[in-house]
């Protein structure tokens, strides 16, 4: 294998809400945040950072999250008026041109269309998300999936209720 050299292209599109409450979910602690400092470097690989977006809904986007995912990813947080379906799959068909890779990060059965006709476009999809979560349709049809694992998160609350790795697996054979 030596002497290949596998060159992509890949955007990351984040479904903020989608994660956050996905991780808030299995652990119980509405701190829980995504450390891209763990994800980003695991999804990519040897692959090339083209696009870092974190769609948000809602007016609370978290002035520090915009300027660390700028600063570290050239990434940027993009404010969504309701949920984050249409503006991230509008996105992801304009990049569908651009990049060789996109890595939806939600578990929402609603970008199964998406993911459909990204491939159907010669992009290669691969979904990242909390596996008891998400839905298996969306597994089955994406190229990989990415399992978000504990050291994917972290926790900013202090005193809240927190579930072991144990409790976690114990929750998604419910």
């Amino acid at each position: 294998m030596s002497g290949i050299v596998i060159s992509q292209k890949v955007a990351i599109l984040i479904d903020g809400n989608n994660i956050e409450r996905s991780l808030h979910s299995i652990t119980d602690d509405e701190g829980v945040m995504l450390n891209f400092d763990s994800i980003v470097p695991r999804l990519l690989e040897t692959r090339e950072l083209t696009r870092l977006i974190y769609f948000r809904e809602g007016k609370a986007i978290s002035s520090k999250l915009a300027e660390r995912l700028h600063k570290h990813y050239y990434g940027s947080v993009i404010p969504c008026h309701k949920s984050a379906d249409i503006p991230l799959s509008i996105m992801a068909t304009q990049l569908a041109a651009k990049v060789d890779t996109i890595i939806i990060m939600s578990g929402d059965a609603d970008y199964i269309e998406l993911v459909r006709h990204l491939k159907s476009e010669g992009v290669r999809v691969e979904i990242a998300s909390v596996a008891e979560t998400t839905a298996n349709i969306l597994i089955e049809e994406c190229h990989f999936f990415h399992p978000l694992k504990q050291d994917d998160w972290y926790s900013l609350s202090y005193g809240a209720k927190k579930k072991g790795p144990s409790d976690s697996r114990q929750r998604s054979h419910r």
